[in-house]
Parts: structure tokens; sequence; C-alpha cells
């Protein structure tokens, strides 16, 4: 019996207590979240909302509404050649005056959570040239509402958008953009809504401090602009247009520096052997592929259009040096050989006319042998005739002699003929392999540096 009743009020006491306690964090709760706690100089939005009507724009039936526009960039994330365009995040800030929703018993401004915004009369500002855009909700919606006593009210929002940007890629990768951001009242023409920038609205904050990975932010300026459509009327625009420089030292790296060491490279071939033919030859192949691959491969970032580029026009020049030098070794290799087959043809005429004075000789000395045994006989069988046929025999052999002295001559002019027709034709061809090479290992380096200054002069300018 004594340990139920310990018991027991045990936990009489247990729950008296806790109320006790309950009570006395209420009451601490009750200071700051009281469910009717009312502040004196907050205005009753009940009472302003009443007969606000949120589709009707301030002021409707008589002079335009006034907007004031201020923008802050936060983050420029990427711009694309390619697809032409940039993505942009920024805070979007409008402000303009509302008289339905002024209130005078207090001074103080009053901030608006998101859930408010859906409530009042908005301007329909939109990116005239965004491809697409959304709002931040993380962890709510990225958006402010501030209500002023006579009437202002400011709104903010968090928007990130990807924009379309004209580029002209012309001296790409030496090249200056201009993006724009274009904002504009989508349904309300100029007789409802007026844009302007706000007095503030001086710079940009952030863009002095954004840095980028290929462009510099040069110089930024604010347009305001008047659009005509003549089948809606007349619509305020405001641009905020903004210089972009390109960073030139990744794609001296990554493009102009290896097409410099591969015409180079195709240079060596000037100083190894004509004999060397496999050696040359792969080399001036090599070259020339690897500057197709790097052509390629530097094309494949760019937008498929018919302009011409600066980097294109360099990779051309580069690749008509290394094939000049491929066509090089060609040419003297062929100019090689062809000195070589005349060489090996003024020999072998050479030979054949040697052959031929030899056989003319030995004709000579048979038929001269056959004409003396004749005329030994002719002398025995009658010795009267002896006497005149030997008288007749002496002219004879003077008129041999002076044919043979005659063919020898000619022969002798034939084959000086022959020789000039060589030199002629050995004067008419280029030099010798050798020289063209030597002129080589001067002429492409120094024409490949005049090509270049003209290039960077003609681009950076």
């Amino acid at each position: 019996m004594e340990i139920s009743t310990f018991l027991l009020w045990s936990l009489a006491l247990l729950f008296v207590g806790g109320d006790i306690f309950t009570r006395a964090m209420l009451s601490d709760i009750g200071d700051y979240v009281g469910t009717d706690i009312e502040i004196s100089w907050l205005p009753n939005l009940d009472e302003l909302m009443k007969g606000y009507a949120r589709n009707f724009r301030p002021g409707i039936g008589g002079p335009p509404v006034n907007v004031a526009m201020a923008i802050e960039v936060a983050s420029i994330d990427h711009i694309s050649e390619a697809n032409m365009e940039y993505t942009m995040t920024v805070f979007l800030r409008q402000s303009w005056h509302d008289d339905r929703l002024s209130y005078n018993h207090t001074n103080k401004t009053l901030g608006l959570d998101s859930r408010f915004v859906d409530k009042l009369w908005l301007p329909d500002t939109f990116i005239v040239n965004a491809k697409s855009a959304w709002f931040h909700d993380v962890t709510v919606e990225n958006k402010l509402i501030r209500l002023q006593p006579n009437g202002v009210i400011l709104y903010s929002s968090r928007i990130t958008s990807t924009v379309a940007c004209d580029m002209d890629l012309t001296k790409y990768p030496m090249d200056e953009q201009e993006c724009m951001l274009d904002l504009e009242s989508y349904g309300y023409s100029s007789e409802d809504i007026v844009y302007h920038w706000s007095e503030s609205q001086r710079h940009i904050h952030g863009l002095d401090k954004l840095e980028l990975s290929q462009f510099t932010i040069t110089d930024y300026r604010f347009v305001t602009e008047m659009m005509n459509f003549k089948s809606a009327g007349r619509f305020p625009r405001l641009s905020l247009r903004f210089q972009l420089r390109r960073n030139r030292g990744v794609y001296i790296i990554q493009s102009y520096m290896p097409s410099i060491l591969l015409v180079a490279m195709s240079w060596v071939s000037f100083w190894i052997s004509q004999s060397a033919v496999p050696a040359r030859v792969s080399l001036g192949i090599t070259t020339v592929l690897t500057m197709t691959t790097l052509m390629v491969s530097a094309r494949s970032s760019l937008p498929r259009a018919s302009a011409i580029k600066a980097l294109d026009v360099y990779f051309w020049i580069c690749y008509v040096f290394v094939f000049a030098a491929l066509i090089e070794y060609a040419f003297a290799h062929y100019n090689a050989d062809y000195r070589l087959k005349e060489k090996a043809k003024v020999k072998a005429n050479k030979l054949s006319s040697e052959s031929i004075v030899k056989n003319g000789k030995q004709a000579m000395v048979l038929f001269s042998l056959s004409v003396t045994g004749m005329n030994q006989g002719v002398m025995i069988s009658n010795r009267h005739g002896r006497a005149q046929r030997s008288s007749s025999e002496i002219p004879g052999e003077g008129g041999s002699e002076d044919a043979e002295s005659r063919r020898r001559r000619s022969r002798q002019a034939e084959e000086s003929e022959e020789e000039k027709k060589c030199c002629s034709k050995c004067v008419c061809k280029p030099i010798d392999a050798d020289t063209i090479d030597i002129y080589a290992r001067a002429v492409f380096p120094f024409t490949f540096a005049v090509v270049n200054v003209i290039y960077w002069v003609a681009y950076t300018m």
C-alpha cells in the first residue's frame, strides 16, 4: 500500500509540474509569435487591396506609367560562338508609382515576400533577344516587393537567360563583339507605359569585377529606344550593350604556335640529303596530315559560316608552306634525275660516235687492201698496163685520203653540234638539286616571316 501511494503522489507532482512548465514556455513564445499581435505602424493590407484590380495598370486612361529600370549583373556563364549566344544571370529591378497602394499613417517602407507579388499589377517586361529564361526559386522564389508610403513600388527578381548575340567572326580570334540585352514591354505600348533607366544606374554593379575565361569586357553603355511596329504601335525599349574583346593567349598557345612549329618542321627536309627519299617523303607527308588535323579540330567549335575567319587564313598560309616544302623536294628530285639521264645520254652518244669512227677506219683499211691486191694481179698479167694503172693509182690514193679527212671533219662537226644541243638543253633547265635546297633554306623562312608580318598587321590594327 505504501509503495502504491508513493507512486500516485509522484505522478501527481509530475503532471502539475509539467503543466506549469508548458504554460511558462507558451507565455515566452507568445511574446514573439502570438496570433493576435498587432503592430501599430503596419498598414492594413486587406484595406489597401480592397477594390484593387491587378488586371489594370495604375492610372488607366491617363498618362503612361513611368517605370524606372536598374540591372545588376551576377554572372556571365557561357559565351558560345557556335550558337552565337551567351548566358547571363541578372538582378532586374523595376520601380513605378501606384496611387492605389499608398498609405499615410506612417513613413516606413514595407518589405513583402514573393507571395504578395501575385496580387499586384506588374509591368509585362520581357527580354526581346532571349532564347530561354527562368526565375530562381531556391529556397524560395527570388523575388522582392518593397512598398513605400507614397505608393512607389520596387520589384526585384533574379533571372537567368540565354540571349542571342550576333557575332562577326571575320577577325576571329582577334575579334571584338558587341552583345545586347534588350528589355521591352510585351503588351503595353508607349501610350500606357514608358521605360527609362534609373537615375542610380550610372554603372552596372558587378560588371567591373566580372572575369570571363575567353573575353574581357572593355566597355558598356545604356540605350533607350522607341520601337515602331506598324501593326501594334510604338513600344519602349531599353538596351544594355557591352563590348567584349577576346583573349588571344589561349589561341596563340593552342593554334598559332603548333602551326608555326609544323611549318618549321617541314623545313628540316632542306637539310636532308636528296638520296634519302623515304626520310624526306615521310616528313613532308606527316607535316601535311598533321596540319590538316589541326585545321579540322580548330574549326569544330565554330559555326559553319561562309565567312572566312582570320584563323582560317593563317591555317591556309601554314598549309601552303608545308605543302610547298613537299613540292620542293619533288621538283628537286625530278631535276636531279633529269640531269643524270642527260649525262647518261651524252655519254652514250659519245660511245656510239667513237664506235662508228673505229668501224669506219677498219672499213677503209680493208678497202685499201682489196684495191692493192687487184692492182698487183693486173701488173703480173700485163706489164704495159701496169705502168699506166700505177700512174693512175697515185691520184686515187690521194683522193681516198681526202675523202677520209672530209669524213672525219664532218663527224667532229656533228659531235660538236650534239654537245652544243645538250648544253643548250641543260641551260634551259633549273639548277641542280643541292642548289635548290640551299636557296629553299633562305627563301622559305624569309617569305614566311614577311607573310606573318603582313597577317598580324592586317588583323590587329
